[in-house]
Formats: C-alpha cells, sequence, structure tokens
C-alpha cells in the first residue's frame, strides 16, 4: 500500500507539473492570440497536444494505481485536490482563449466584407438586437 501511495504521488506530481506549464502555454497562446498575430498559434496547437497526450497517459497509468491502492494518504488526496483545482483553471483559459479567437476571426471576416464591398453587413442597434444592412459606405467610397 505504502508503495503504491508514493508511486502515485509522483505521477500525480508530474501531472501537477504538466498542469503548470499547459497553464504558462494558455497564458502564451492568449497572447498570441490577442496580438492576432497568427505567428506560433500552430507550434503552441503541437505543444498543448503534447501536453494533454501527456495528461492523458499519466491519467491512465494513475487510473490503474488507484484501483490497485486500499487506501489513499494524506498526501495523494491533497494532490488529486491540487490537480483538479490545476485542470479546472486549464479549462478555463482553454474557454478564454477559444472564445477570443472566435472574436478575432469574426473581426477580421467582418473588416473583409467592409473592404470587399459585401452587399450588407451585420450590426447592431440600440437594443442590442442584430440588424443586416446596406453598406452604404462601400459603395461610396472612393479609394
Amino acid at each position: 500500500m505504502a508503495d503504491h501511495n508514493g508511486l502515485i504521488s509522483v505521477k500525480l506530481n508530474e501531472q501537477v507539473n504538466c498542469l503548470g506549464s499547459l497553464q504558462a502555454l494558455l497564458n502564451e497562446e492568449l497572447t498570441v492570440i490577442a496580438s492576432r498575430r497568427g505567428e506560433g498559434l500552430k507550434e503552441l496547437a503541437q505543444q498543448k497536444m503534447s501536453f494533454l497526450t501527456k495528461l492523458t497517459k499519466l491519467d491512465k497509468e494513475l487510473n490503474k494505481l488507484f484501483v490497485a491502492n486500499d487506501e489513499n494518504s494524506a498526501e495523494v488526496n491533497e494532490l488529486v485536490a491540487q490537480v483538479k483545482t490545476e485542470l479546472a483553471q486549464c479549462q478555463k483559459q482553454n474557454k478564454v482563449n477559444s472564445h477570443a479567437a472566435r472574436q478575432a476571426h469574426l473581426s477580421v471576416k467582418q473588416l473583409k466584407e467592409i473592404l470587399i464591398g459585401a452587399p450588407t453587413s451585420m450590426t447592431y442597434d440600440q437594443g442590442g438586437s442584430v440588424v443586416n444592412t446596406d453598406n452604404k459606405l462601400v459603395r461610396n467610397l472612393k479609394a
């Protein structure tokens, strides 16, 4: 039992370290998205997948160890709580990044439509409702 708790602690510490690195990577990803420069996003996505693959592997190993373990030590329980907390933070940051990427994509799409003279554009009225309007700006623009 003590051997299992020790091995579980080692694996959980690996997960904590991996989640910490993933959190730093997600923060860097948000910075790149906010700067609206696409450079480096592909590399960051590959690194993120590498961390997720490692976390999945560790999780499978831990699952086997937990099944074989009779009782968890206090240290193991603390590490499990820490992993859950850090995982929740990573998930939250990933949702923020996803939203920021969608917003950046929409902004670029709207700018493109304005520049190529899309006949209608989507805007918002005073009540916050979506309104499709005739794009007179582009038709009268002489550049």
